[in-house]
């Protein structure tokens, strides 16, 4: 017989039992919708978690006094929680001890939950404030759209100004210009000198609604106790990052007056350590999500078992008068071969549309690029036809050594 002959019965056959066959199929679909939908929502997440993940310019580390998480619910929360906050203090030691040795050293700390006025014009009451200096920009990848930045001079001054993010003068200065300027920031009174160029979101947060103000006008409006400060430094080159490195922490060291055997009690990330810990965890969800939808496929894969020994009970006659007119055992493998590579086949696109559409709906949910998973989808559908195969080769072995005359013999 001829494959098209073989594949035509096979359709044929499918289409006579449609529910049975979409039953079978359904099986399929479940297991490779859940593996693709969580592929493809990861994959989008990634792209562009890594690239909000890139909050920290080029070249940079920083220094905290929680890791990135913030420790929280992990098993060092209280050793985190234990630790001596970085004050201003040990941040501005560090500052001087690593003159001449790093490009740019940012002292940041920040507060949220706050609310800018404007003559009676408000805010939403969810802005970041941030202390900073004149590096802060550089270390948190911004950029100044207009106005000026914070000057070494308005830090020492405690001057009461403001480099202000798109969200604040949007809502603030729809139809004038913001700078110069006097707004109230959780009832502080800041004059704008600068206006930021829009950044966007970062994990489904928008990055524009921030106030940035010299960190001493921060100290003396909010208050120094029980803050830390987080210090971000970089490197000139990335030839020289691994020594400016060693060199800041040890600084930082004797900044925080640490003994040669005492270990660090700071934590220390980088752009690329967020991004691998990020990636782990990506992996290990992968895992988690392969291992359940492998589960589900075997499950279908035995329900089409099951199916196509049935189909073979009930056309145990037709099988022996085929063979009886001629046709061969290979013939009736094949056969019954292409209906379970075709049940198989059918869920796994189903699925994989499904999951494609579901994958990228949470991803636009959560601000994030749209994406394809072409590898996961060619992989599903591999996946799916040697599901076919192996399931469906013994029902259809069974069909193909039935004796002839037995099967004409059978009601």
């Amino acid at each position: 017989m001829k494959f098209s002959e073989i594949v035509s019965m096979a359709l044929q056959s499918l289409g006579a039992n449609k529910l049975r066959s979409g039953l079978t199929m359904t099986g399929i679909t479940i297991g490779v919708f859940s593996v693709i939908s969580v592929m493809t929502a990861i994959g989008a997440l990634q792209s562009s978690i890594e690239s909000g993940i890139s909050f920290l310019g080029s070249n940079i580390f920083q220094f905290a006094k929680y890791p990135v998480n913030g420790g929280a619910g992990g098993r060092n929360q209280n050793k985190y929680e234990n630790r001596r906050n970085i004050t201003y203090a040990q941040a501005l030691r560090y500052y001087r001890l690593m003159e001449g040795h790093a490009g740019e050293v940012c002292l940041k700390t920040f507060d949220g939950n706050a609310q800018a006025v404007y003559n009676g014009i408000k805010t939403a009451p969810s802005l970041n404030i941030a202390g900073s200096n004149k590096s802060f920009l550089t270390a948190n990848s911004y950029t100044l759209g207009k106005g000026r930045n914070i000057t070494d001079e308005d830090v020492d001054l405690a001057r009461s100004v403001a480099v202000i993010g798109r969200t604040i003068e949007k809502r603030l200065f729809p139809q004038e210009s913001p700078l110069g300027k006097v707004i109230k920031v959780s009832g502080h009174a800041v004059t704008i000198i600068g206006v930021l160029e829009e950044k966007g979101t970062a994990f489904g947060q928008s990055q524009d609604d921030i106030c940035v103000i010299p960190i001493t006008t921060f100290f003396e409006n909010f208050g120094s106790a029980k803050r830390s400060v987080n210090i971000a430094t970089q490197s000139a080159s990335q030839l020289t990052y691994n020594r400016t490195l060693d060199k800041a922490i040890g600084a930082m060291r004797i900044a925080r007056g640490l003994q040669p055997n005492q270990e660090n009690d700071f934590e220390i990330y980088s752009n690329d350590s967020l991004k691998s810990a990020f990636a782990s965890v990506a992996d290990v969800v992968r895992i988690g999500a392969f291992v359940i939808s492998l589960i589900a496929l075997i499950a279908a894969g035995i329900g089409i078992m099951n199916i196509m020994l049935v189909s073979v009970t009930e056309r145990t006659k037709e099988i022996g008068i085929r063979k009886s007119i001629g046709a061969r055992s290979r013939d009736i493998l094949r056969q019954f071969l292409t209906e379970a590579v075709f049940i198989s086949e059918a869920g796994g696109v189903l699925g994989i549309v499904l999951g494609v559409i579901g994958g990228n709906l949470l991803a636009a949910w959560l601000n994030a690029e749209v994406i394809f998973p072409f590898g996961w989808a060619v992989a599903g559908l591999v996946v799916c036809s040697g599901i076919g195969i192996g399931f469906g080769f013994y029902p259809a072995y069974r069909a193909a050594s039935l004796d002839p005359i037995e099967a004409l013999r059978f009601e």
